[in-house]
């Protein structure tokens, strides 16, 4: 690489052996002190938190494989804390990888950050961003998924839609989670009709079935498509689907942030932790199954959650890789931001907010929630 820092170097080199198993803490055993490492040395040491948590918004998916990329096959499972933790290789420092969703309360995740500070770095959508800007500023630091894998999906032996315009021609009820800033923009664009709206989408396939295809409903396309074909039984055929984002609602669904007011102070770390980041994507596409043993893993020892597979996780990566859901973007690099596209989407999202009566700063421009500061241009698929 060119105007690589010595520093970056050698964190990159340690996170590829952690990535390898490299991880010296078994699945079942945890150091005595796992938050501090007797006499624990290493190039982060010192520089970024003895344990960097990171705070996803979901369950254990390969759309948030990155971060458990990052500590390796070799970590530990909390299942009552929804967690999983392991050194990140030989750089003196443990990362420690939460679950969103049912295990914060489903709170948002900029809330949950400035609740609990010990969170380093959380899982923020630039939609999240701006919604909290006012209340909970974050600064997201790198960009592991390019586009947003949100999806409408439908029985293509029901319904003929081949661009969005045709889904409010359908007049199928369109099943979400109530509070999507994403629905809002399709009725704004005309391309669901108020009417069409039904907000009691649970998460699971049983209405879908039930009704036999007649609705359109909310996805991932790295989840549901595969799923409803392959393992729902009373199902088991596909559905078709358009991309949010293809809409023009072009969030970055999961970019990793700081806390704004903690920027200054998290420099030193991120300019080293940033590019292992990007790294640790960019290598679990390369090589999914590892990490995505490990998710199976996780699944098993939470319960509850939803159905991981084997299969479906080595699906979701091809689809991720084929969609550019995971990918380069607009340039070389992976996990960059594109600051054009963010002014962009804040420009639409002012409104939508407005709507719902939550403040939004007037000024609010990219550079106030995302930053290419730590990013190496270099990294990439």
């Amino acid at each position: 690489m060119d105007k690589v820092r010595v520093g970056v170097a050698a964190a990159l080199a340690v996170a590829s052996a952690a990535l390898t198993a490299c991880s010296s803490t078994d699945s079942g055993t945890a150091s005595a002190d796992p938050t501090n490492p007797a006499g624990a040395t290493g190039p982060l040491r010192g520089v970024c938190p003895a344990t960097v948590v990171i705070q996803t918004d979901w369950y254990a998916t390969p759309e948030r494989a990155a971060a458990y990329q990052l500590v390796g096959p070799n970590g530990t499972i909390d299942a009552k804390k929804g967690s999983y933790r392991g050194p990140l290789g030989a750089t003196g420092i443990e990362v420690e990888v939460r679950l969103g969703g049912p295990f914060i309360g489903f709170q948002p995740i900029p809330a949950q950050m400035y609740q609990d500070e010990s969170i380093y770095l959380g899982y923020v959508a630039t939609d999240d961003a701006v919604q909290a800007a006012d209340k909970f500023p974050t600064t997201a630091v790198v960009a592991p998924l390019d586009i947003n894998p949100q999806i409408l999906m439908w029985d293509p032996s029901t319904y003929t839609i081949d661009d969005w315009p045709d889904v409010a021609n359908t007049d199928a009820k369109v099943v979400y989670l109530e509070g999507l800033p994403f629905m809002d923009y399709l009725v704004s664009k005309g391309y669901v009709k108020p009417e069409q709206l039904d907000a009691s989408f649970d998460g699971t396939p049983s209405r879908f079935v039930a009704e036999r295809g007649g609705l359109i409903q909310q996805g991932y396309a790295s989840n549901e498509p595969y799923r409803w074909e392959h393992d729902v039984p009373d199902w088991m055929k596909p559905v078709d689907y358009l991309l949010v984002h293809d809409a023009g609602y072009e969030i970055y669904p999961q970019g990793l942030a700081v806390r704004s007011d903690t920027l200054t102070d998290s420099s030193a770390c991120l300019k080293e932790l940033v590019p292992m980041i990007q790294q640790a994507q960019v290598d679990y596409v390369a090589n999914p199954g590892p990490t995505n043993d490990t998710l199976v893993k996780i699944a098993e020892a939470i319960g509850d959650g939803p159905p991981i597979t084997a299969a479906a996780n080595a699906d979701a990566v091809t689809v991720m890789t084929d969609l550019g859901i995971v990918g380069n973007g607009s340039n070389s690099t992976l996990g960059d931001f594109d600051l054009a596209r963010v002014d962009r989407t804040i420009g639409v999202l002012g409104p939508i907010f407005a709507a719902r009566n939550t403040d939004v700063p007037p000024a609010l421009a990219a550079t106030d929630i995302v930053t290419n500061e730590f990013i190496d241009q270099d990294i990439h698929l």
